[in-house]
């Protein structure tokens, strides 16, 4: 007969999420999984599988509960829903105590070269930003927001640099006035 499980896996997930967001990869033991997750080396290989494995696990976690694109894909003005986002982008850097930054770009940063799997959920992420970014900026031509000559794709491209250089400041040094400027000067560019 097989045994039950003695913890929950979801919260574990959750934990370990917290943890590697915390410390990253690299600065993450074993041990130090199994102190947070309260859950011994065997049961966390037996449920997740190794580190790397658990550690995708939480970046996809990661992922889900930090998809801030739908207001883009609304019907209404779009420049606003582009706005709406990098406010929201700086809010939460300059709420983050912890200074964790995104740990999308935490992890493209450490694993950079080294993993191209756990890298290929990096391109995939900032892809469906980018993607998402130029379907509200195609839209917001339509409306006559920006310049019938304006490229929306390249404007993605430009505005997905922005978002992630934000988040990589709000770690190292979230200067609200910075990364306002620095907002409010993209959506000028936007608009000329």
């Amino acid at each position: 007969m097989a045994r039950t499980k003695e913890f929950d896996p979801d919260a574990a997930l959750q934990q370990a999420l917290e943890l590697f967001w915390e410390r990253g990869y690299e600065a993450t033991s074993m041990a130090d999984l199994v102190e947070r997750l309260g859950v011994a080396r065997a049961s966390i290989y037996a449920t997740f599988g190794g580190k790397r494995e658990l550690y995708l696990k939480a970046l996809e976690r990661y992922l889900e509960q930090n998809n801030a694109i739908e207001p883009l894909s609304q019907p209404g003005p779009a420049l606003p829903a582009i706005r709406g986002l990098f406010d929201a982008y700086v809010a939460e850097c300059l709420a983050d105590e912890l200074r964790r930054g995104c740990m999308v770009v935490n992890t493209a940063v450490e694993f950079a070269g080294r993993d191209a799997a756990v890298l290929a959920k990096v391109v995939v992420s900032w892809a469906g930003l980018e993607t998402a970014l130029a379907g509200a900026l195609i839209r917001a031509r339509a409306q006559g927001e920006i310049p019938a000559g304006k490229d929306p794709e390249a404007l993605a491209r430009f505005l997905l640099v922005l978002l992630q250089g934000i988040r990589v400041l709000g770690r190292a040094d979230p200067d609200p006035r910075r990364l306002r400027d620095a907002v409010d000067q993209a959506m000028i560019a936007v608009q000329i």
